[in-house]
């Protein structure tokens, strides 16, 4: 099969021949239609996450056909239309016991732990855990974002947020997940605050509902602009981006007794948290870290009723030899909206 490959961390990928996946005894293999590019695969590539060993495939966000079962496979048949969770379970360890297996403690995920998903076909580990079908009435771009951004971002506002009706949500960060967190904020019935430095996207935050967008290049102190834009502070705070200057400023622009949800990824030990602001005012911080296969249902319902559109996110389809600049060009920043790799789809040259 084709897929992205690196060597070295940072140094440019090339689009390659490697081996064809075979499916482990409880696992299933995925032809790829379409995998999404996520700054976390940038994080990746760039050699921030320890779990990775080269040479490597990245690629976490996917949504196919399932081509080739295991033999301990149950539920799962060659031809069904699925996406997965980037956290892939065992269902075994005490974490998944308890039912949260987007924590497991000995979870794989494509892109990091294993070859990922910028290929022509993927494995998946114990599909029977893993798996989540994926309507005929669902596009496989829209799927591939809810295996991490969108799914990530509905947990964080509604079960870690636990965002009522008629709350103020501030949403710092408007990328992928961003985004994603304001229209399902937007659904909850919350009112939302969108925090970014793109105009770009910032327009597509009030474009999926948000009431009020602080660009945070233009005003000297991004949390006191959210505290005069909702009355007194958000009662629900994510950081989306994953950094120190828009952890801080989530916390701070919190209310009393507010909650702060931490979803973007941090840099290890170099964060200060304000605690002086959580104990006066009694925070809480929380963390959130994708979703559980058993818990996509209810999101699933929503989409089926147009509430939720995450088919508005994908702002852009590349094929697969083009995903390596793609990859690279993170590295000024992400374009808005969710761009879509179809490894199946040939480049298409003129004349």
């Amino acid at each position: 099969m084709r897929a992205v490959v690196f060597e070295e961390f940072g140094r440019l990928p090339e689009v390659r021949n490697v081996p064809d996946p075979e499916p482990a005894p409880a696992g299933v293999v995925v032809r790829v239609e379409a995998t999404g590019l996520c700054r976390s695969d940038w994080h990746g590539w760039m050699g921030h996450d320890e779990g990775i060993s080269l040479p490597h495939v990245p690629g976490h966000e996917l949504a196919g056909r399932v081509v080739a079962v295991g033999d301990a496979v149950a539920n799962w048949r060659v031809g069904d239309r699925v996406t997965v969770p980037f956290v892939c379970a065992c269902g075994t360890c005490a974490a998944c016991v308890a039912g949260d297996q987007q924590v497991c403690e000995r979870q794989e995920q494509p892109g990091f732990t294993y070859w990922g998903s910028f290929a022509e076909y993927v494995t998946v580990p114990r599909a029977d855990t893993n798996l989540v079908a994926v309507p005929d009435t669902l596009s496989f771009a829209t799927a591939a974002a809810l295996g991490c951004r969108f799914a990530t971002a509905y947990r964080a506002v509604v079960a870690q947020g636990r965002t009522r009706p008629g709350e103020w949500v501030a949403v710092h960060g408007c990328g992928g997940v961003g985004l994603s967190a304001v229209m399902i904020a937007v659904a909850a019935g919350a009112r939302v605050v969108a925090v970014d430095v793109t105009p770009g996207a910032l327009e597509l935050a009030r474009k999926f509902g948000a009431a009020v967008c602080v660009n945070a290049g233009a005003v000297p102190d991004t949390a006191a602009a959210v505290r005069t834009a909702t009355g007194g502070g958000a009662h629900v705070s994510l950081d989306t981006l994953g950094s120190a200057a828009t952890c801080a400023a989530s916390v701070k622009g919190l209310r009393t007794r507010g909650r702060h949800v931490q979803v973007g990824l941090l840099p290890a030990d170099r964060t200060p948290v304000p605690m002086a602001h959580v104990v006066a005012r009694e925070l809480e911080i929380l963390g959130s870290h994708g979703m559980a296969a058993h818990a996509y249902p209810e999101m699933m319902r929503q989409i089926d009723a147009g509430t939720l559109r995450p088919d508005l996110l994908v702002s852009t389809t590349i094929p697969l030899d083009d995903a390596p600049a793609a990859l690279a060009a993170l590295s000024d920043g992400s374009a808005a909206g969710i761009t879509v790799i179809t490894p199946h789809t040939a480049r298409y040259t003129a004349g």
